[in-house]
């Protein structure tokens, strides 16, 4: 019995190793038709997490329209792309200088980014701009320009965008979104604010173009962390709000979500959230008991030694 546990053991690991690899392959395979010949803009494509979704559709090949507001980055991250692709499997990507919190321009822009072929299939709306300090010190201009670069302009290039998507009735929206979307944390009230508003308009706009065959999506990751920065080990805190933030705080890297983001539009999903259980049972909490929610974030506030200043 012994000697056939040892002989059977490996052929099993065996037969598992090659199950795994099949279905990584199958579903590499199937990632790249989901977005073969597919337009997909992608704006703020020379951050982290723009680099690597524009990585992964141009390897898929997907006919690219990368927008940043760097035009030097932009053509580093054209570089980039070339030097390690099949031109014969993949498209030259087309640049757009694109600022969305300069809202008077956006117009104009999306216009220029629909004349690159056409026609848009893809849209993944990934631009964020991030503040972190006391409200009453935050002044209102700086409110607004968060508010614009979060919120009115993704949905003004959106709205340029959609009818083309509805007349040819086919075409995916990506929302890439925060966990405060879900819920607001202390000294980012304009950012939880315009996240809120991002997911509420996209959260309406689902289900009006349903008809249409118009898919949108939002992934919802905690933080998108850099490169080379790694979560430290587990420990426990003796603070429920130091345990939370430090949870919250670990986020997912740029990777994991551009190959999340894939995965979205392959599969048509409608909502992702990424992120490890405390902050996903923290939504439900939010939810469910709300009064204990609020009092955890308010003793976390009590606990912090200083105050954030603006910028």
């Amino acid at each position: 019995m012994g000697v056939m546990v040892v002989l059977i053991l490996p052929l099993l690991l065996l037969g598992i190793s090659g199950l795994l690899f099949i279905y990584q392959e199958v579903s590499r395979l199937w990632s790249k038709s989901a977005v073969q010949n597919k337009v997909v803009v992608i704006t703020d494509a020379i951050s982290g997490l723009g680099k690597e979704c524009a990585r992964v559709f141009h390897t898929g090949g997907a006919r690219l329209v990368l927008c940043g507001k760097n035009w030097e980055r932009l053509e580093s991250l054209y570089d980039a792309l070339i030097s390690v692709a099949d031109p014969s499997k993949t498209f030259t990507p087309k640049l757009v200088l694109l600022d969305l919190s300069d809202i008077s321009c956006v117009q104009d822009v999306a216009k220029e980014v629909l004349d690159c072929y056409g026609c848009v299939d893809i849209l993944i709306n990934n631009a964020s701009v991030k503040m972190k300090g006391p409200a009453h010190k935050i002044s209102l201009e700086f409110d607004k320009k968060i508010m614009d670069a979060n919120y009115f302009g993704p949905i003004t290039l959106t709205k340029v965008l959609l009818p083309n998507m509805i007349s040819r009735r086919t075409g995916q929206i990506v929302l890439v979104n925060n966990i405060q979307g879900k819920f607001g944390v202390p000294f980012r009230t304009a950012y939880a604010a315009s996240k809120h508003a991002a997911l509420g308009f996209f959260d309406c706009l689902r289900a009006e173009v349903e008809e249409y065959d118009v898919v949108v999506s939002t992934v919802s990751p905690t933080f998108i962390r850099s490169y080379h920065v790694y979560p430290e080990q587990g420990r426990w805190e003796p603070s429920i709000w130091k345990f939370f933030s430090r949870k919250l705080g670990y986020g997912v890297h740029p990777v994991e979500v551009a190959e999340e983001v894939m995965r979205t539009v392959r599969r048509k999903k409608q909502e992702v959230f990424m992120a490890n259980p405390v902050p996903k049972a923290a939504v439900y909490i939010r939810t469910f008991f709300p009064e204990f929610f609020f009092a955890v974030v308010a003793c976390g506030v009590k606990e912090k030694l200083s105050v954030p200043e603006e910028g």
